[in-house]
């Protein structure tokens, strides 16, 4: 086998996991700490965001505990497909920002929707905290939202994991 096969098929299975671990640690810990530390109060887009980090998370968990090159390729897989999804939400989030799209969420309504109320429903609507608007943008870096960065991050981190996934392919 050659170095690179010898690689892909012995060393990088070790490294993936804690990898996947990391990024979603460090991604969901930016996030929280957006939020208690520095009052930047998510959407429901923002916090949908939240949800492919666990779940790269829990494959990197996953991956750890069970090894071999043939899971590895199998988790690194699945982890492209998660980024893509939440690439896909971060890039959805980034249209209702800037007025592209009306977001399907309830976003901003505090989950009324507005048709069919009974004066109850009101009266409960208007003591309920409101729900932060996802057209809303608390925080820019030289003029990038953090759903932005989210999109542009989980994109390649995406195809990062593809590319990863067909090396090991490759030294099966």
């Amino acid at each position: 086998m050659t170095d690179a096969n010898n690689f892909w098929s012995e060393t990088a299975p070790k490294l993936v996991p804690p990898a996947l671990l990391l990024v979603a640690l460090g991604s969901l810990g930016t996030a929280y700490t957006a939020q208690y530390k520095y009052g930047l109060e998510p959407c429901i887009l923002c916090l949908y965001q939240r949800i492919p980090y666990a779940v790269i998370g829990v494959l990197g968990i996953f991956g750890y505990l069970v090894h071999g090159s043939r899971m590895t390729w199998i988790v690194t897989l699945l982890a492209g497909m998660t980024f893509v999804a939440g690439a896909s939400l971060g890039f959805y989030h980034v249209g209702v920002e800037q007025h592209w799209w009306v977001s399907a969420a309830s976003c901003g309504d505090a989950g009324t929707g507005g048709a069919g109320q009974t004066v109850q429903d009101f009266l409960k609507a208007l003591q309920q905290k409101p729900v932060k608007a996802c057209d809303q943008v608390d925080w820019t870096l030289f003029g990038i939202s953090m759903a932005s960065y989210n999109a542009v991050f989980s994109a390649f981190a995406a195809a990062v994991a593809f590319w990863a996934a067909q090396q090991f392919r490759r030294a099966r």
